[in-house]
């Protein structure tokens, strides 16, 4: 293990208060366990759950040092959200998760192991291969997740199983040139990072996860975001 290597995880957060508590109780437990330096920046885009006073709260038990808090005034999307994050950051790698309990933390551990093996430019967590999957989800929701990758296979042969996922691991100036490079919004866009990795030439490795459905609040996908999601598809089959 290489004693500068620092990993600032990035957790845009938007009415998570419930789970922020837990996320971040995690985080800490595993780093902590496995020894790797670390901090956590908390980016909330003026949740009205009051998700920030949660996170001063957090700040003062875990010291502020490994919590950060860069909030902004209200919702400007995931790729501002990291730029901003990476801002602030002191670690040379940058891993993104969602903060809703949806990805577990006990899998960075294996994304920085496997990152280590091969010297990836970055680490993408897939629920399509080996033992990852999805828990809570009906139906309907798997056959869209599935069918919007299968898709993207299909048209773009981008290299990595499971585009749609936002549990990576990133070196720090990787996602710079990344979210940079990238024009996409919502859903799409980490799709659109993925296929821009290939394209720079990025080396990626894939560890298996185990994606939860969300276990407070309401899901994000609707009708909407399906569309976007083939607008994005479409767009990025034109141009790469």
């Amino acid at each position: 293990m290489a004693d500068e290597d620092k990993y600032s995880v990035l957790l845009p957060t938007y009415n998570e208060r419930e789970n922020l508590p837990v996320i971040i109780w995690l985080l800490v437990k595993y780093f902590t366990e496995s020894g790797y330096d670390y901090e956590i920046i908390v980016i909330d885009d003026g949740s009205p759950d009051k998700t920030l006073e949660v996170a001063k709260q957090l700040q003062k038990i875990y010291g502020s040092d490994k919590i950060i808090l860069r909030p902004r005034e209200k919702k400007l999307g995931l790729g501002t959200a990291y730029i901003h994050g990476m801002k602030h950051a002191t670690g040379n790698f940058i891993i993104i998760m969602d903060a809703d309990l949806s990805h577990h933390p006990k899998f960075i551990t294996e994304f920085i192991q496997k990152q280590q093996e091969g010297n990836y430019d970055l680490i993408s967590g897939t629920r399509y291969i080996g033992t990852g999957g999805v828990a809570g989800w009906d139906f309907k929701r798997k056959l869209v997740s599935r069918g919007a990758n299968y898709l993207t296979q299909v048209l773009l042969r981008p290299g990595a199983s499971d585009l749609t996922g936002s549990f990576r691991l990133y070196k720090k100036e990787v996602l710079q040139k990344l979210v940079n490079s990238c024009i996409s919004k919502g859903y799409v866009f980490q799709m659109e990072m993925i296929v821009r990795a290939r394209q720079f030439g990025y080396s990626i490795g894939e560890v298996p996860i185990t994606f939860v459905d969300r276990v407070y609040g309401e899901s994000k996908l609707g009708g909407s975001e399906i569309f976007q999601f083939l607008k994005g598809l479409l767009y990025l089959f034109a141009t790469t």
